[in-house]
């Protein structure tokens, strides 16, 4: 039976760690501050955006919710994202997605500021993912990393096989996971014989948007697997390995929920008060 990779408890962890920055921030007269846009009302992004608040009142980060209507036109959001750009007392940016379908997602991830770019997706820290620069990399992948070295997981010389190419979890992944020194391989929808590499892996990181794609026949006994699917199905919340069957043969798993979801939002807000130091970094 697999150990857990303990999301919750990891987070609870890093959460302690940066109250503690932010309390050192305050005593320099800076108060840390996140700026969410939400356009509309979709359920789901409503929730999010209400679960980000709650985390940040619980660390003592200023939290700044701009609800725009969904029939916004989008210069009108690039107008505010300019704003907030421009505001010295908003250290992190954050539109939820998805936006509505007549505002070109991509040109309003380009305009927010990239050490504003708490999401990770502005062009220039999407480079600096490549060239192992500087910036502010996106919170799916990072929890991924995450989840492991804080487990007391070796990464370097392991063959991490990575499922799933998504711009979101999967392509950044790749060269970040890189910088621990693994060897990686990448598979997605368009791999024959996907299991054939899945059985390879020394740690197995699924992130294919299909529930319980992964079997315990795919996994071999003693991998190390997480989890950062998350799939609503008519049984309930699960991800994309099948939990009851791989904890059967693997060293360790990542429960969904309770694994890489859990850190998500926490190293979000790592990337405000690593965004913080860069602006005044910046400003010097």
């Amino acid at each position: 039976m697999a150990g857990i990779l303990d999301g919750k408890g990891i987070a609870a962890k890093i959460k302690e760690e940066l109250k503690t920055e932010i309390q050192q921030w305050k005593e320099s007269n800076i108060q840390p501050c996140l700026a969410v846009i939400l356009t509309g009302d979709d359920p789901a992004s409503v929730y999010y955006a209400k679960a980000k608040q709650k985390v940040c009142e619980n660390l003592g980060m200023e939290y700044r919710f701009i609800n725009l209507p969904g029939d916004t036109g989008e210069e009108e959001i690039l107008r505010k994202i300019g704003e907030l750009n421009g505001d010295t007392t908003v250290h992190g940016i954050m539109v939820e997605l998805p936006l509505p379908k007549h505002i070109n997602s991509k040109k309003v991830a380009a305009s927010i500021l990239p050490e504003k770019d708490v999401d990770g997706v502005h062009p220039v820290n999407r480079g600096a993912i490549l060239s192992g620069d500087e910036g502010l990399f996106p919170a799916t992948p990072q929890s991924c990393i995450e989840l492991l070295l804080r487990s007391g997981v070796q990464i370097e010389g392991k063959h991490v096989v990575i499922v799933g190419r998504g711009e979101t979890v999967g392509k950044p992944l790749v060269f970040m996971i890189l910088k621990y020194n693994a060897t990686v391989s990448i598979c997605h929808s368009k791999t024959p014989d996907l299991s054939a590499f899945t059985r390879q892996a020394d740690i197995l990181i699924v992130a294919a948007g299909r529930p319980k794609l992964v079997k315990a026949d795919m996994v071999k006994p003693g991998t190390i697997v997480v989890d950062a699917g998350i799939n609503e199905t008519e049984q309930g919340m699960c991800g994309d390995v099948d939990f009851e069957e791989v904890q059967e043969i693997a060293r360790l798993i990542s429960p969904v929920p309770g694994g890489v979801g859990s850190l998500t939002t926490t190293l979000l807000l790592k990337n405000v008060l690593k965004g913080l130091a860069i602006q005044q970094k910046l400003s010097k």
